[in-house]
């Protein structure tokens, strides 16, 4: 039998969004006949990106609270009743044989609904602290899918499962030769290469660093693959170089990884369970601006196993240059770092997340 219905929901950032495809991809592979559902929040990037990926999107009315007192914030009861109410008529009209949940606004009305009416429920929190949405799911769900230890902090201990993040399949098998990757951005071998990488969208404050410091890497004699993101590219497109190749996307994230020594990067869940599967140092600056600094919660994880740098933006401009000088002249340490990082890896977790679902409908295959 394999003609189960699948409703996943998650969205807002790419961090919500791409693990939801890779856990649909990996359902659809082993349940062809699967019929499969998104569910977002309608004026978020989820409703362009689930469609390029293939996949049906319904949107619900809803967002997060502000900070402080607006329109929006008075409007969130109201989002929250809507949102209730079409996620009540989507799940009488799908039937969904399990509801998926990746974290994001609409994921909250989603799986409560669900749950409430008996659908067995998932879910996948991709970060070291727990989003406010799963949390406040966690006595609805039957089971949830972590990356990091220490999550009964948030989470009853017996629903947790540690499967890790999904990544992208390429990435998992690595096959990338370093010559063809270098080549393939224009850039020489045998020189050390510097990785930037500050998300689709680019940082704006790492950009500003790389910028700052490109006669600094000249000196060092590192070469950069910077990818400023597409709200940049304009401004930073001017630096590209022989040794400098700025982007605003990277199309080959397996080039971009094979080709680098050492890496700069944001600490988004996504970006970390990567990271740890590339097996490179890496230091980490992560955003301030997300909720609960959970980017630097993320990155701290991994210092505390002596498997990546960690500096805040606060830090940049009085510690930059000492602490990368100092790991670039370090091989022995580059190679401590990258071996550290490589052991916190967890390559399976879209195939271990989908074992679990596969458990609560009762039918968990043999691959």
């Amino acid at each position: 039998m394999g003609n189960y219905k699948f409703i996943l929901s998650g969205g807002g950032t790419g961090g919500h969004i791409y693990p939801a495809i890779a856990i649909a991809n990996e359902l659809k592979r082993r349940h062809p006949d699967a019929q499969f559902l998104f569910v977002g929040a309608q004026d978020r990037m989820e409703m362009e990106k689930v469609p390029q990926a293939g996949y049906e999107i319904e949107g619900l009315w809803i967002s997060g609270l502000q900070r402080k007192l607006t329109l929006k914030n008075l409007m969130f009861p109201f989002k929250v009743i809507s949102s209730l109410i079409k996620a009540g008529k989507i799940v009488r009209r799908f039937k969904p044989d399990a509801v998926i949940g990746t974290g994001g606004f609409a994921s909250g009305p989603m799986l409560r609904v669900a749950a409430g009416k008996g659908v067995p429920c998932v879910l996948q929190e991709q970060n070291s602290y727990a989003g406010i949405t799963n949390k406040l799911l966690k006595d609805k769900v039957a089971k949830i899918c972590v990356a990091y230890d220490e999550m009964e902090r948030f989470f009853p201990k017996d629903k947790i499962v540690k499967t890790g993040n999904p990544v992208r399949g390429d990435l998992v098998e690595m096959a990338a030769d370093k010559n063809e990757a270098l080549d393939f951005f224009g850039l020489k071998n045998g020189v050390p290469t510097l990785l930037i990488l500050g998300g689709s969208l680019g940082a704006r404050r790492i950009n500003q660093l790389v910028a700052k410091n490109l006669d600094f890497f000249k000196k060092t004699g590192v070469q950069l693959i910077w990818q400023c993101g597409k709200l940049y590219i304009e401004e930073y497109a001017k630096y590209n170089s022989d040794t400098v190749k700025v982007l605003d996307f990277m199309n080959r994230m397996d080039y971009a990884y094979a080709a680098s020594d050492m890496i700069i990067s944001r600490a988004g869940a996504g970006s970390v369970s990567e990271l740890c599967i590339v097996g490179k140092p890496v230091i980490f600056v992560p955003s301030p601006n997300v909720s609960e600094d959970h980017q630097t919660k993320n990155a701290r994880a991994l210092v505390n196993e002596n498997a990546a740098i960690l500096l805040r933006e606060s830090e940049l401009d009085e510690k930059f240059e000492n602490v990368f000088s100092e790991l670039f002249q370090d091989k022995a340490e580059q190679k401590n770092l990258g071996d550290n990082i490589k052991k916190l890896a967890l390559p399976n977790a879209t195939k271990d997340i989908v074992d679990e679902i596969e458990k609560l409908i009762g039918n968990a295959t043999s691959k």
